[in-house]
C-alpha cells in the first residue's frame, strides 16, 4: 500500500485517485476549487482546499512523509513546474508531473520531477494502435522499440504448447499472461497449452508482434 498526494482535480486527477483507491492505496487530494473539491467529496474522503503554490501551506501537509506525489493541474505547466519545485524542495520522494510537449517533460525533468506522462498522447496512442490493428485489445509502450500487447491466441497456436511452439525463440515475443473472462493469469508455463479462448498479454518489438498478429 503507497500513500499518495494528488494535486489537483480536474478528470485526471479524479481518475488517478479512484483507482489508487481501489487498489487499497491512500489518497490525499488538494485543491485550489472549494467547489470541485465539494463536488469530488464523495468520491475523494480526505481532500484539502489550498494553493499548492504555498510552500508554507505544502510544508504544513508533510509532502516528505508520502510515497509519491502525482501533480494534475492540468495545461498549466507554470504552475506544475512551480509545484514540482517545491515538492522537489520540501523532500518529496517520488514526483509525477504532466507535459503536453518534449520541451515542457525536459523542464520538469530537470526539476526535480522523477517521471513525466504525457496522458492525452498516452491514451490517443494506446486507443489508436487498438483501433488500427486487427485482433489487439490493449498496448503499452515501454519504449518507441517495444511494448506489451494484448492480442488473440493466433489460430494456428491453438492446441499447441508454449514449449513446443518455441515462442521466444521463434517469434521473438515473450508471453507475460494469457487472459479470459477478464481473468488474467501471469507467467505461464512452458507446458501451457492454448485452447483459443483466451487472449495473451506478449512483450515484443513492435514488428515482430505485428507479424505474430
Amino acid at each position: 500500500m503507497k500513500s499518495v498526494l494528488i494535486i489537483g482535480l480536474g478528470q485526471f486527477g479524479v481518475h488517478m485517485a479512484e483507482k489508487l483507491m481501489e487498489n487499497d492505496n491512500e489518497v490525499m487530494a488538494i485543491e485550489s476549487s472549494e467547489a470541485r473539491a465539494d463536488a469530488c467529496a464523495e468520491l475523494i474522503p480526505r481532500i484539502l482546499i489550498g494553493n499548492a503554490c504555498d510552500e508554507r501551506f505544502m510544508k504544513g501537509i508533510g509532502v516528505k512523509d508520502f510515497d509519491k506525489a502525482v501533480i494534475a493541474v492540468g495545461d498549466d505547466f507554470q504552475t506544475a513546474l512551480e509545484i514540482t519545485v517545491i515538492l522537489k524542495d520540501l523532500g518529496c520522494k517520488y514526483i509525477v508531473a504532466r507535459a503536453s510537449n518534449d520541451t515542457h517533460k525536459k523542464l520538469l525533468l530537470r526539476n526535480g520531477a522523477d517521471y513525466v506522462s504525457y496522458a492525452e498522447r498516452e491514451t490517443a496512442e494506446r486507443l489508436a494502435i487498438s483501433l488500427a490493428a486487427d485482433n489487439v485489445f490493449d498496448f503499452i509502450e515501454l519504449t518507441p522499440e517495444i511494448g506489451i500487447y494484448e492480442v488473440a491466441v493466433p489460430k494456428s497456436w491453438v492446441g499447441r504448447t508454449i514449449i513446443k511452439l518455441d515462442v521466444r525463440n521463434r517469434y521473438r515475443i515473450s508471453i507475460l499472461a494469457t487472459k479470459e473472462d477478464g481473468k488474467i493469469n501471469p507467467m505461464p508455463p512452458a507446458q501451457y497449452e492454448f485452447k483459443g479462448t483466451e487472449n495473451i498479454l506478449v512483450m515484443g518489438g513492435h514488428a515482430d508482434v505485428e507479424r505474430l498478429k
